[in-house]
């Protein structure tokens, strides 16, 4: 009987890849043929300002990271992809979040003033935020309102003030000086992220 197409190129030896070498002798070469190099932090950030001003480009441009994550759980379960946030030590631009606190009491809502709310109410904003008339970076709440704010909670989804998220909480001046200030990053593509850490004028290099 004749053999199906198949089992022949079942038959068929898989290709070996050829090993990647380490580091090419001449001036031009097939990259995709060496390993690509790598380098510590220092030594990169010092090749990035070279870069920079051989290039003639801006100075002040942004320095990108990707983390990649290993997500992987026991028994082939993994780790949701996620968001948070964090404040880093040598801050990079000298923008601040647009911050919204929810409060109905009116000595909160002064002292959320103070210290830099974008924007301070109760109730009556959740019918603008439903219908996309007023928007921010991050929510913050206090626990006296929260029960009436859950009509938003599939509108913000994970910016939903939560005790988790540190958004959910009594110390106002304390979620606005962090919420202003942070630096929000995200899980891309189940296990990258990918996000900006300082610009190539602000970093020191050895």
């Amino acid at each position: 009987a004749k053999r199906s197409r198949q089992e022949k190129v079942k038959d068929k030896p898989t290709p070996r890849r050829r090993p990647l070498m380490a580091k090419p002798v001449d001036d031009v070469y097939l990259t995709w043929l060496y390993r690509r190099p790598s380098y510590e932090l220092e030594q990169a950030v010092g090749m990035l300002k070279n870069f920079q001003k051989l290039d003639f480009t801006y100075p002040k441009q942004f320095v990108y990271i990707n983390v990649f994550l290993d997500m992987a759980l026991q028994k082939k379960k993994k780790v949701d992809p996620f968001s948070s946030s964090v404040t880093l030590p040598h801050r990079f631009t000298d923008e601040v979040n647009k911050v919204l606190v929810f409060t109905e009491n009116e000595q909160e809502a002064e002292i959320a003033r103070e210290h830099g709310a974008a924007i301070v109410g109760g109730v009556e904003l959740i019918k603008w935020i439903l219908e996309d008339e007023i928007q921010a970076d991050f929510y913050v709440a206090v626990p006296a309102i929260i029960p009436k704010l859950i009509p938003l909670r599939s509108k913000l989804k994970r910016k939903y003030p939560s005790t988790r998220r540190n958004s959910l909480g009594s110390d106002i001046p304390k979620m606005l000086q962090f919420f202003r200030e942070c630096h929000e990053y995200a899980v891309e593509d189940e296990d990258i992220i990918k996000t900006r850490i300082a610009r190539v004028s602000c970093v020191e290099s050895s």
